[in-house]
């Protein structure tokens, strides 16, 4: 078992390339093993959570069921890991599906603790490890899934995304810090990968013909959301870890942010000591003994050659229709041409991130024959084909249209996101993915939007935490509960305005001070989309509209909904209820094991 840096002698590639992580058999029994303590009653229930966490293996709010997190750097698989995650969904998930998140990983819900350790083998079979994907460690790596096909990139990070995943997965100090640590690479100032929401985020830059990365610190939503601000303007790629490692090194040693769970991420010790002082501190660990030994950066990169595999010129193939309104909107909003030319990314929006045990083998299916057999997922929870030929795009479309996945709109306001909610997270407070549901049933009632409306983009949280990024959405629900006269009803906060990139102006949108009932979520919505196109200015996006507006006009809408609750009665039971839900609404909020 490797005790935490990774390099040539105890990293070893599978042959096909398919492990970029290092999957430890003997990690798995020893797991095993801790779970038979547990069950038996021999091993402290605190200290096994903080293990099994470690493992990605989190607590839901049902008794005994557990949410199963796939770690995937950058958010890449194969066609063959594609079968496998259907595989696992089949035997293991109840609901026979698997969830993409927002930060490019798999989740399985409802697994019985008894039946984790199987399925976590059956992943390390294929390559895919859960180690590390819960906890105070460094999360899942992820990056933009244009990385190395991008006509905007300065370079392909995929490489330098995954030698950081590797460099930190069982590093001893990255082990137990005071929080988690969340990391982004983006290939371009366009920072598709937000890399500004991040605890530590890498930007491609080229300075004097070397590679590097602007590298900033400090990011993150929750419930106090700060943008990340810059440490260096440029690293050189081969100094780019030991910085990294220093940074967490620092992190690790703050007692003060030990104190209290709540203010225990990094951006709050950046906020507390200020950037120019985390500088100089970084300055000084740099110092180090630790810091003068050789970073091998080499043997830690991921290098795969995609374009060797990927499809010649069809031989046969579909010409696209000359007169088909639906497939010209889905080749608009979902296809995108890369820098190699006669290819394209193909983008396939997955509907609430959830991906049925059938549809899986489906999926890697059409990456098989269109996309030289691998697939990555986006923190928009959908899936992008890559070298995908121009040529096949209609058949890669009715391909996907057989399996129900050819809707148009990926990044557009009908690709709504949404955490779990109170489907299965302790600390979700109203059902947001209900929520999804509904909304993206009112967006498709409202026929087709103008330019700046479709490009606006909805996100929603179950609770103040984020998980769904809702604080950088144009417009960001989060969970809420309100009191009726009937007793406590499923609510939501909005936040309006927020932006997700640099280039932009990444930007925390505005919280507008009025919790709305759940069931009127859909006409919040419309009230704020017919407010927008009634008072904005030619060619004003909404981001710019609510930055010269504010959000008072919405507050007063808003306030007037919560007044019209009516008695828990036959009329009015449905507002006693959450979206997808039978039962009245009581809220059950547990602990959370984000913290432990």
């Amino acid at each position: 078992m490797t005790t935490g840096r990774l390099d040539k002698k105890d990293w070893i590639p599978d042959p096909d390339g398919a492990h970029v992580l290092r999957i430890d058999g003997p990690e798995i029994a020893n797991f095993e093993d801790q779970v038979k303590l547990f069950q038996s009653g021999n091993k402290d229930e605190v200290e096994f959570l903080r293990f099994r966490l470690r493992q990605g293996v989190y607590g839901q709010r049902q008794p005994d069921r557990q949410m199963i997190r796939v770690k995937l750097p950058f958010g890449g698989v194969t066609a063959d890991q594609m079968d496998v995650l259907g595989q696992a969904s089949e035997k293991f998930a109840p609901l026979k599906k698997g969830h993409l998140t927002t930060r490019e990983n798999v989740q399985y819900h409802h697994v019985p603790l008894a039946d984790t350790t199987d399925l976590l083998r059956m992943l390390g079979d294929a390559g895919m490890t859960t180690r590390e994907a819960c906890g105070n460690v460094v999360r899942n790596v992820v990056a933009a899934p244009s990385a190395g096909v991008s006509k905007d990139e300065v370079f392909d990070v995929t490489p330098y995304a995954a030698a950081y995943a590797r460099y930190f997965l069982r590093h001893p100090t990255t082990q137990n810090m005071p929080r988690k640590s969340k990391v982004a690479f983006s290939s371009s100032e366009k920072d598709e990968a937000m890399i500004l929401m991040h605890d530590v985020g890498m930007l491609a830059r080229i300075r004097d013909g070397k590679r590097g990365f602007k590298i900033v610190v400090g990011g993150g939503l929750s419930t106090r959301p700060m943008m990340a601000e810059t440490l260096r303007e440029f690293v050189p790629v081969e100094d780019f870890l030991k910085n990294c490692e220093a940074v967490l090194r620092i992190f690790n040693r703050q007692d003060e942010e030990r104190k209290s769970i709540a203010k225990a991420r990094i951006k709050f010790t950046i906020a507390r000591l200020g950037i120019d002082k985390f500088r100089e501190m970084v300055d000084e660990e740099l110092k180090g003994d630790w810091a003068k030994k050789a970073f091998d950066l080499e043997s830690l990169m991921y290098i795969d050659d995609e374009e060797a595999d990927a499809p010649n010129v069809p031989v046969d193939f579909t010409s696209e229709p000359v007169d088909d309104p639906v497939y010209d909107n889905w080749k608009r909003t979902n296809v995108e041409a890369q820098r190699q030319d006669g290819f394209s990314m193909v983008y396939v929006r997955i509907e609430r991130g959830d991906i049925y045990s059938n549809q899986w083998s489906q999926l890697a299916d059409v990456s098989r024959k269109y996309a030289g057999s691998r697939a990555r997922f986006d923190q928009q929870q959908n899936i992008v084909y890559r070298w995908v030929r121009n040529e096949s795009l209609y058949d890669i479309y009715l391909a996907l249209g057989a399996i129900g996945f050819s809707a148009a709109g990926r990044e557009t306001i009908r690709d709504v996101v949404t955490c779990p909610g109170t489907d299965s997270c302790k600390l979700g407070i109203t059902s947001s993915m209900g929520l999804n549901k509904v909304l993206g049933e009112t967006l498709d009632g409202m026929g087709e939007f103008d330019s700046l409306v479709e490009k606006m983009h909805i996100k929603a949280s179950g609770c103040p935490n984020s998980c769904g990024q809702h604080h950088i959405a144009s417009i960001g629900f989060h969970g809420a509960v309100v009191k009726g006269p009937g007793g406590q009803v499923p609510a939501y906060e909005l936040f309006l305005g927020g932006r997700s990139n640099e280039d932009a102006g990444t930007k925390i949108g505005e919280r507008v001070r009025a919790r709305i009932p759940a069931k009127r979520a859909p006409e919040a919505l419309k009230i704020v989309l017919d407010t927008y196109v009634e008072q904005r200015n030619s060619g004003e996006e909404f981001a710019d509209y609510i930055e010269r507006v504010g959000v008072d006009v919405f507050e007063e809408k808003f306030g007037e909904m919560k007044t019209d609750l009516g008695p828990l009665n036959r009329e009015n039971i449905h507002s006693y209820m959450d979206w997808g839900k039978t039962v009245i609404y009581k809220l059950e909020r547990g602990e959370g094991e984000c913290a432990v």
